[in-house]
């Protein structure tokens, strides 16, 4: 089924490589293929440690290392130890700062010379399909895996969830008065939680509870930043994937009025609306569904 949509993917990774000029070994002619410009842009400014450089851009780190080399012997780049060795920091030099400019000044232009020639109606139709594009896309690189609660990442989307329901709510969060989902209660093979990460960041999570004859789908979080992705949707369906695997059949998940949001992705992923089953003092909504 995915064979005539994989032929369109490459037909347009064909075109787009060719016209914004990546196909060349000096890109925007400035000496240097397109690769050594895109980490000249991406350590900006600020400079970056090597290993979020790394995350960023998904590049292998023996790769990421020749390009950092190439540029380091061009003037362009240092890389900085820490202290401790264990951490590398990638700045530009003043020569990098110029040449980082004169990238911005050409693609610029680039892009002046991909619009030019389109009326203003074909503008704005390509520029609004760009953006989908680049939504799409960014969705597709989002990794979802089993995490365990105790890690960084994954503590890290737990607390965010706290302190935003916190502020949602009408009478605050206090997650000692609800039901519990302690760590231990979201790990196999007591429950399970996924954590989602985008360019090395933790942006989203969900979790199940195991109970004798259901599951309760519990944590589910999704980044500000990262909201629009369909995370919350991808996440509930892989959280059912993994309930059946685990025999579940039925799951079941409270929500607070306030999380509209929430209660809209769960009506139109079929869990129907039921009588409370919990005595959770923050919902106001009971849903069900059997998978």
């Amino acid at each position: 089924m995915l064979v005539p949509l994989v032929e369109r993917v490459r037909r347009f990774n064909r075109t787009v490589t060719q016209r914004v000029g990546a196909l060349d070994d000096a890109y925007l002619a400035r000496g240097r293929p397109l690769g050594q410009c895109r980490v000249l842009w991406e350590i900006g400014d600020q400079g970056s440690e090597v290993r979020a450089l790394r995350a960023r851009l998904d590049l292998d780190s023996g790769y990421l290392s020749r390009l950092l080399s190439a540029l380091r012997v061009d003037g362009l780049v240092e890389v900085v130890p820490a202290a401790d060795g264990r951490v590398r920091t990638v700045r530009l030099t003043p020569a990098g700062v110029a040449e980082r400019a004169e990238l911005d000044r050409r693609s610029d232009a680039l892009a002046r010379d991909i619009l030019g020639p389109l009326d203003e109606t074909q503008r704005g139709r390509l520029v609004a399909a760009m953006g989908e594009v680049e939504r799409l896309l960014v969705a597709s690189m989002v990794r979802v895996a089993p995490a365990d609660p105790r890690q960084p990442e994954a503590r890290a989307c737990l607390e965010a969830y706290v302190a935003e329901l916190a502020t949602r709510f009408d009478s605050g969060f206090d997650p000692a008065r609800s039901i519990s989902a302690a760590d231990d209660e979201l790990t196999p093979p007591a429950g399970l939680l996924l954590v989602a990460t985008l360019q090395g960041e933790a942006v989203a999570c969900g979790a199940l509870r195991f109970h004798p004859s259901w599951a309760a789908v519990k944590r589910m979080w999704v980044a500000p930043s990262a909201r629009g992705l369909g995370l919350g949707r991808r996440l509930l369906a892989e959280l059912e994937t993994a309930a059946a695997t685990h025999g579940v059949r039925t799951l079941r998940l409270e929500t607070n009025r306030t999380l509209t949001e929430a209660v809209g992705l769960y009506r139109s992923a079929c869990y129907r609306e039921v009588p409370a089953f919990n005595e959770e003092p923050y919902a106001h909504h009971w849903f069900e569904k059997e998978i």
